[in-house]
């Protein structure tokens, strides 16, 4: 049978995620270290945990409310509110399978055929094709390295059409590590606003910012209105295997959403849920002590991986959120995809070409420092040896 007259043209047409790429061959390789998957390499807190093992004791497990468990979005609402000045009424909360399922519940909800949707670039692998499968049309905005992946109003300005429906909103930004500070994300809101176009803001690293607070989209004025916040309890409470994530939107967006979730998934998990909420209450009553001291390692292992990488000539300029560095490689006459095959093949350490975010990111590659300072050592120690021959090789 041919299957390709059988399979949709679209998800035919669809690349493979780039993340993925090399982490079959890594399993192969017994002295493998890969600094590839975004994951937090800690275990998810005990309290976390104990919450959903009670939950199933007590024989919790019927399904939720679609929108998911009412304690649970209070705790959103209330989170929002305190951390990042977000005012967002629970019943405009939806719980989704992780911010993935936020992504694309937001663009099925938003987009018809042929409507565009810009999409700085580079960013997280699964917007544009999100936009693809929801009948739009993914518009990249190149984003230059000189200027910290930071995109302009200007540059934004130039990319908007008479199609152009949404703007991604990717901060801090996954591969790069990029923060926008309150001036630079109310410049592009003026754009946005100007332009009747809605803001899908993806901040599922807010809490995950080095220097300063996290600002929201949502919070700058003129801008509720017109946001779609997208966050999630993987990176900043490590439980990314719990699938539990959230969509906090405009009551007319929410409704939307609400019905394309209800015939796709019907609700999330209801043992995650209620771990989940004890990650806001515990946390709440703590200081998000847990958050913070994850955060403080993080960013231990962050200034470290951007110093030896920039020691041995690879250019990292410093990621100010997530946990991701993304030096050049372009001086070692090599794409990163190249650096990535070789680097894998010679040293056995597995890194993320850049391309795989977005054609900016030809001459970078991503390397996760979500993980122990042992590993991190290692792979540090091989990918100076690779630079080394490489150097000498380009000087040749």
């Amino acid at each position: 049978m041919d299957y390709s007259q059988i399979l949709g043209k679209t998800a035919q047409k669809i690349p493979p995620s780039g993340i993925r790429k090399f982490f079959s061959v890594v399993e192969d390789i017994p002295d493998a270290i890969s600094l590839g998957v975004g994951e937090p390499d800690f275990v998810t807190p005990w309290e976390i945990r104990d919450a959903a093992i009670k939950s199933v004791q007590k024989g919790y497990t019927a399904y939720t409310s679609n929108s998911g468990l009412k304690p649970l979005r209070d705790g959103i609402s209330d989170y929002l509110s305190s951390r990042f000045g977000v005012r967002c009424d629970s019943a405009d909360i939806i719980v989704t399978i992780g911010a993935s399922e936020a992504i694309d519940v937001t663009l099925r909800a938003l987009l018809d055929a042929g409507d565009e949707v810009i999409v700085p670039d580079p960013s997280f692998v699964s917007y544009s094709p999100v936009i693809t499968l929801a009948g739009g049309v993914a518009v990249p905005l190149a984003c230059r390295a000189e200027n910290g992946f930071k995109p302009t109003a200007e540059e934004l300005e130039r990319a908007v059409t008479e199609r152009t429906k949404a703007v991604i909103l990717p901060f801090p930004n996954n591969p790069t590590g990029t923060v926008l500070d309150k001036g630079e994300l109310n410049a592009l809101c003026n754009v946005i606003k100007k332009h009747n176009l809605i803001a899908v803001s993806d901040e599922i690293y807010a809490e995950l910012t080095y220097s300063g607070k996290h600002v929201s989209a949502a919070a700058i004025e003129g801008m509720q209105e017109r946001t779609v916040l997208i966050s999630g309890f993987s990176k900043a409470f490590a439980m990314t295997g719990w699938r539990i994530g959230y969509v906090c939107a405009p009551r007319e967006i929410i409704s939307v959403m609400l019905k394309i979730h209800q015939y796709a998934i019907m609700c999330a998990p209801t043992a995650a849920q209620y771990a989940a909420l004890a990650a806001l209450t515990t946390g709440k009553a703590n200081g998000y002590a847990a958050v913070e001291e994850m955060k403080e390692k993080y960013d231990m292992r962050r200034r470290y991986i951007v110093n030896e990488l920039n020691s041995m000539g690879l250019a990292c300029p410093d990621p100010a959120g997530a946990f991701y560095a993304f030096p050049s490689v372009r001086s070692l006459g090599i794409t990163g995809e190249e650096f990535a095959e070789k680097l894998l093949k010679s040293k056995h350490v597995a890194v993320v070409p850049g391309d795989a975010f977005g054609a900016a990111g030809k001459y970078h590659v991503r390397m996760s420092y979500a993980t122990g300072m042992n590993s991190l050592r290692e792979a540090l120690k091989r990918i100076r040896e690779f630079v080394g021959v490489a150097t000498k090789q380009s000087h040749t």
